[in-house]
Parts: structure tokens; C-alpha cells; sequence
């Protein structure tokens, strides 16, 4: 689709989704914490391109940056309000993003896993129940044109250029250009 019919669907869907928005940031205002996770799973059930219009006419509203041209796939779930998808970024279907950066024209396939660093949970206390003992949340950077494949966990930031393979774990930061697979996953080549 041409990109000037596109951003002019995707404002108008911004106009349609603005009810829900106003009572996106009610709702927000007494349960700040679980607003945006709890309307992405209102909005990941609405099918095809009229579910993908609508989930990023309210993302553009809600989140850092999310840019007009990308394609959020059904049942994908964000927990998140800091992320920030670029321009031409594909999410697939039943994907769950934590707080990320998405670089321009990534592909991520379905199922996949981005989670908001690696240290979300404390767990040294022994006397204390893990779920009371917090964690640190950690933005984590995928760069321009990398794909990740099909239930990949992504725990580490990634270079730009970059191939995940499938099912792969990333935990460990990723250079550019590198290919990776396997759990932990391991660099089998460069696309240099």
C-alpha cells in the first residue's frame, strides 16, 4: 500500500480508537502498573488488518514511539508502555514484548519472547517469596533489520542485521551482523 494512503488509514483509525484510548488513561490513572497489558489483551483478539490498525492506532497513542508502518500480529501481548517500534517492523502472531526498542524493518516471527532484561526477578533472598522481591527491568535494543525466529527468547540485546533462529535464548548481548542459534545461543556465523 502506498505509504501516504497508509499513514491516512492509520490516522483515521487513530480518531476511531480515541473512545478507547480516554478510557485507557481512566483506567490508567488508578492502575498504572497493569493499563497497558490489560487493554493489549483486549486489543490482540481483534483479527486480520482491521486488529492490526487498531492495536497500532492505540499503541501510537500509548507507547513511546510506534510508527504508523508496521504490522502487530492477533494475540500479540505488550506489557509494557516504554517500547518503541520503528518504521516497517513486522510482529507476528501470539508474541509477548516487554519494555524494548524494535529497530526500522526488523521481522519478528510468532512466538517469540522479549522480555524486559534478564534481571526482572530477584530471587537471593531465601525468606521471602521471589514475587515480593522485585527485579530491574531492562529496555532492550533489537537493531535495523534483524529477524528472530519462531519462539526465540530474547533476554540480551541485538545487533543490527542480526538472524535469531528459531526457538533460539538469547542471553547475552549480540554484535551486528551475527547469525545465532540454540539455547544459550551461540554465534554460527557472521552475514559479513
Amino acid at each position: 500500500m502506498n505509504s501516504g494512503i497508509k499513514k491516512t488509514v492509520s490516522n483515521a483509525f487513530v480518531v476511531l480508537i480515541l473512545p478507547l484510548y480516554l478510557l485507557y488513561f481512566l483506567t490508567g490513572v488508578f492502575f498504572k502498573q497493569n493499563a497497558i497489558a490489560s487493554y493489549s489483551q483486549i486489543l490482540s483478539l481483534l483479527p486480520g488488518k482491521f486488529g492490526s490498525y487498531c492495536r497500532i492506532a492505540f499503541y501510537r497513542l500509548t507507547m513511546t514511539c510506534c510508527h504508523f508502518d508496521c504490522v502487530i500480529g492477533f494475540a500479540t501481548l505488550f506489557s509494557q508502555r516504554d517500547i518503541e517500534i520503528g518504521k516497517g517492523v513486522y510482529i507476528g502472531p501470539q508474541c509477548n514484548i516487554g519494555m524494548c526498542k524494535i529497530g526500522d524493518n526488523s521481522l519478528i516471527a510468532s512466538g517469540v519472547h522479549i522480555m524486559s532484561g534478564s534481571t526482572q526477578h530477584n530471587f537471593d533472598n531465601l525468606d521471602r517469596p521471589i514475587q515480593q522481591q522485585g527485579g530491574v527491568y531492562t529496555k532492550i535494543q533489537i537493531g535495523e533489520d534483524s529477524w528472530i525466529g519462531n519462539g526465540a527468547l530474547i533476554m540480551a540485546n541485538i545487533g543490527k542485521k542480526c538472524i535469531i533462529g528459531a526457538g533460539a535464548v538469547v542471553t547475552k548481548d549480540v554484535a551486528d551482523y551475527s547469525i545465532m542459534v540454540g539455547n544459550p545461543a551461540k554465534l554460527i556465523q557472521t552475514r559479513k
